[in-house]
């Protein structure tokens, strides 16, 4: 006859341990487990030192306010003449002037800019020639010389014929364009400026991948379609930045004109001014504040414009840590594949076991 308690045929060190819910080794390692789940600590990343940058920017301070100290004292700069003329008439439609200079000859600039990176890209080697030669041109020589050239054309050409060579002309037609000085002024500084925007509209164009357009051809856009809403706003982070720096070298290349010869830039109007009262100086800081004035507004806006066109381009940023990897889903004993048979290694449903259809094949 069986006895109804077995434990009292144990010993008392054996009844103890039945009467424990789980083993030790296996509460270790439970524990183990619990363990690896937490997630980890974040690393406490203590910056680098560097009290020498704070020195050498101390004294950067300190030199640039002897600098000023000792200016404002100096009578040589006649600060009382600069803020005479700063914002004198003369002065400020000079100011204007210089800022239609900058705005025709840009927009001059980009449109044959453009057309030249097109020639530049086109397979036709007529077009890719002449682009070549154009930018070989007007790279290769100094825009001064090229605005003397411009404001002596009008005497080497005084008429402008048509017709053929060593016979009487069918139209001739008065050199006027090259007579008004802004004009030429204007034609003089776009030309120049038009083969630095084809290389940098040619760069843009080529940073985007060649895959975008096919990618559009295969949705049946059209190449104005493509050249829209595909590659030229891809293009634009490209085109931008650099433009933006040309537009602003185009403003300070203006006071140049005076090589035509123009004097009613901003430049030409200071030195006339400082010519008759004797005061170049005060004069020179006078021009300076202004072009450091739409230096700053273009810098500015250069920046906001950046910022439209990079929308959806940087680095996402996020205060969230990596997600703590859990445990493996694994397959129990009683887990069914793909057809209701129990799980067994190799077979659908099993641990191991590659997804697939309904039917164990790779979908």
């Amino acid at each position: 006859m069986l006895d109804p308690d077995p434990a009292k045929k144990l010993p008392a060190g054996g009844a103890q341990r039945a009467g424990q819910a789980q083993p030790a080794g296996k509460a270790q390692r439970a524990g183990v487990s619990e363990a690896d789940d937490s997630p980890a600590e974040a690393i406490v990343a203590i910056p680098l030192r560097h009290p020498w940058r704070n020195v050498i920017a101390v004294l950067l301070v300190l030199g640039l306010a002897v600098f000023v100290l000792d200016a404002a004292q100096r009578p040589d700069y006649g600060w009382a003449d600069v803020g005479k003329y700063i914002f004198d008439r003369r002065i400020s439609q000079a100011a204007w002037v210089t800022l239609w200079l900058t705005i025709y000859a840009m927009i001059s600039a980009i449109v044959i800019g453009l057309l030249l990176a097109i020639m530049r890209l086109s397979p036709n080697p007529v077009l890719k020639s002449i682009a070549w030669l154009y930018i070989w041109i007007f790279r290769g020589t100094p825009v001064y010389v090229q605005l003397v050239f411009w404001g002596i054309v009008s005497l080497i050409y005084p008429v402008f014929t048509l017709g053929i060579p060593f016979m009487t002309p069918w139209v001739t037609i008065p050199n006027e364009v090259f007579t008004n000085l802004f004009i030429t002024a204007v034609i003089g500084l776009g030309l120049n400026e038009a083969s630095y925007m084809s290389e940098i509209v040619r760069a843009g164009l080529l940073s985007v991948d060649e895959g975008q357009a096919e990618a559009s051809t295969a949705l049946a856009m059209s190449w104005g379609q493509t050249m829209r809403y595909v590659v030229v706003p891809q293009a634009m982070k490209i085109i931008i930045p650099p433009t933006g720096n040309e537009v602003i070298s185009m403003l300070k290349t203006t006071s140049l004109v005076a090589a035509i010869p123009l004097s009613i830039d901003l430049y030409g109007v200071s030195r006339g001014i400082s010519a008759v009262t004797f005061t170049p100086v005060p004069l020179l800081i006078v021009a300076s504040l202004w072009y450091l004035l739409f230096t700053s507004v273009l810098m500015v806006g250069q920046h906001f414009i950046e910022k439209r066109f990079s929308r959806g381009t940087g680095r996402m940023k996020t205060d969230k840590g990596p997600a703590a990897p859990g445990p493996a889903p694994t397959a129990g004993p009683g887990a069914t594949g793909a057809l209701g048979t129990p799980g067994a290694p190799g077979t659908p449903g099993a641990p191991g076991a590659p997804i697939g259809n309904d039917f164990g094949g790779k979908g």
